[in-house]
């Protein structure tokens, strides 16, 4: 058993991208946050399976070449090997929540 107190991590790119709360040992846990006119590159996992849940805002996310446009209160449930990036194209910042499982130390793979 354990607490974090998401104020004492970061975001991976200064106000935006992953902020880790849990890494391992079965699963990653984040908060996720971009501002308006953010991406994040596309990429699949070989093994981990990814969801995104909505917690304020609108957002683009792009699986297998098709726009999925989610807004809060929706969750998306991304299979391994299936391709996918996040687009904020609108006007205020999105915040989500982002689990990964089972956890793999390296199993993103970044695609053109």
């Amino acid at each position: 058993m354990f607490i974090i107190d998401e104020k004492e991590k970061e975001y991976r790119f200064g106000d935006s991208g992953p902020k880790y709360l849990m890494k391992g040992p079965r699963s990653n846990f984040a908060i996720v946050q971009f501002q308006a006119g953010q991406d994040f590159k596309a990429h699949y996992h070989n093994i981990m399976e990814e969801n995104f849940y909505i917690l304020e805002g609108k957002v683009d996310i792009v699986v297998d070449g098709t726009v999925h446009t989610l807004t809060q209160g929706q969750l998306i449930h991304i299979e391994p090997k299936e391709v996918h990036h996040v687009v904020n194209r609108y006007d205020a910042p999105v915040k989500m929540v982002s689990t990964l499982a089972p956890f793999q130390e390296v199993d993103k793979v970044e695609v053109d």
